[in-house]
């Protein structure tokens, strides 16, 4: 008897389509990644293999002026996302069901529904009048702001391992009369290290390469990788670039495995 079970994978077409949407999405990364290595000044004419970029890039006082400072606020700003995720998540996750509950829900995640321009916005005129009450002109304006905006993502993989958890191990350890600090300490935070280590890899990563945010927020002098990256290629297009994105390329992919292979794994 034929099998009837539907695949869309016996579709018509579906591997030429699967190929193509491939092709389309990795071949400009792929092709950033070889011209990284170009001996050329251009970043569109293969002119012979080299590492010379990479160097040129390294020694960019500029280059590595901008690098400490995005470095610097996406690790501050990965960590308050963290924390904050870790203590929405167990919120919502370590309290019966309320009518409420999917609408706190909705506000923590609101961030990823609402266009990125608007955050930026909204953040430019709150904190445009804390800078104009208090003088302040530091970074600390950016990491908030990036922290804001990294919540979510660090969230979600922290939500999703309290829910695998098993609450039994808490309810024992309630039950030998151990305090809800204790309980939290001991019981709860090595079980859910994984998913926040998870979370603020992906936080440190959104913080990384954030754009939009940077550009509303930062002050004059507040320049990150990315945005230093926007206004050379606003000037003239250097295969230096290229180098740097292949950098920031791999720092990300490795990231990203190491997030794959913490939230594949159950307690």
């Amino acid at each position: 008897m034929a099998d009837r079970t539907f695949s869309i994978s016996r579709l018509p077409g579906f591997a030429a389509i699967a190929v193509t949407v491939f092709v389309m999405l990795y071949l400009p990364i792929a092709m950033l990644v070889i011209f990284s290595f170009n001996s050329g000044d251009s970043v569109a004419v293969w002119e012979g293999f080299s590492f010379r970029w990479y160097p040129e890039a390294w020694q960019n006082e500029k280059v590595k002026e901008v690098t400490f400072r995005s470095l610097t606020i996406a690790t501050a700003a990965s960590l308050i996302a963290t924390t904050v995720a870790t203590m929405a998540a167990l919120g919502t996750t370590r309290r019966q069901s309320s009518k409420g509950q999917s609408f706190v829900y909705l506000m923590i995640n609101q961030p990823l529904m609402v266009p990125e321009i608007v955050t930026g916005v909204a953040l430019l005129v709150f904190f445009s009048s804390i800078k104009v009450a208090t003088g302040y002109q530091g970074l600390g304006y950016l990491i908030l702001a990036h922290a804001a905006f990294c919540t979510p993502f660090a969230y979600l993989p922290i939500r999703a391992r309290l829910e695998g958890m098993d609450l039994s191990l808490e309810t024992a350890a309630s039950d030998l009369y151990a305090t809800p600090w204790q309980t939290f300490r001991y019981v709860t935070l090595p079980l859910v290290m994984p998913g926040a280590i998870a979370g603020l890899m992906l936080a440190f990563v959104t913080s990384l390469d954030d754009v939009v945010i940077t550009l509303f927020v930062k002050s004059a002098g507040q320049d990150t990788l990315p945005t230093y990256m926007l206004a050379q290629i606003r000037r003239s297009v250097s295969a230096e670039v290229n180098a740097i994105s292949t950098l920031l390329l791999l720092l990300t992919v490795v990231l990203l495995t190491a997030f794959f292979l913490l939230t594949r794994k159950r307690t």
